[in-house]
């Protein structure tokens, strides 16, 4: 049973400004997959307030880390950088691949920064913050997300 952290990065989420689609969307698809979410959370576009919440998710024993929001190019979109800050290595041909898919059904894929990345022993995956979007992205990496989990967690045991 893979063990999943959902962070919904949204200014106006977190201030409670309109309700969460994105997490809720991304939940159901994780357990559409028998992938079990063991903690939720909705923070601002801070940085630190990314890398805090992924931190304690892996903690807590989750294997993927899965954001949805602050890709794009807009200038409070940090999700990126946030996780790159704290990564061990960085694992482009998952955001080669949801872009590269995505842009298939929109010519604006092409703006999103979606990565993926290991930070700890998870492996977390920065999708685009629209719930269909997410949800799509996730779903043109998911045949390579259970191997990537399993090789963190081997690489985090032997460090």
């Amino acid at each position: 049973m893979m063990l999943v952290g959902i962070i919904t990065v949204s200014d106006r989420a977190a201030a409670g400004e309109y309700e969460d689609a994105g997490g809720p969307a991304v939940k159901a698809e994780c357990e559409r997959r028998g992938w079990s979410v063991l903690a939720q959370a909705i923070v601002p576009d801070d940085g630190g307030r990314i890398q805090q919440a992924i931190r304690s998710f892996a903690g807590q024993g989750c294997q993927l880390i899965l954001t949805t929001g602050g890709t794009g190019i807009a200038e409070r979109d940090v999700t990126p950088e946030a996780i790159r800050e704290i990564m061990r290595v960085e694992i482009p041909g998952f955001g080669e691949a949801m872009r590269s898919e995505s842009f298939k059904i929109t010519p604006n894929a092409i703006l999103s920064r979606g990565l993926a990345a290991v930070v700890e022993s998870a492996l977390v995956i920065a999708l685009p913050g629209k719930p269909g979007g997410a949800v799509e992205c996730l779903g043109f990496v998911a045949g390579a997300i259970p191997h990537a989990v399993k090789l963190a967690a081997r690489e985090a045991t032997t460090c």
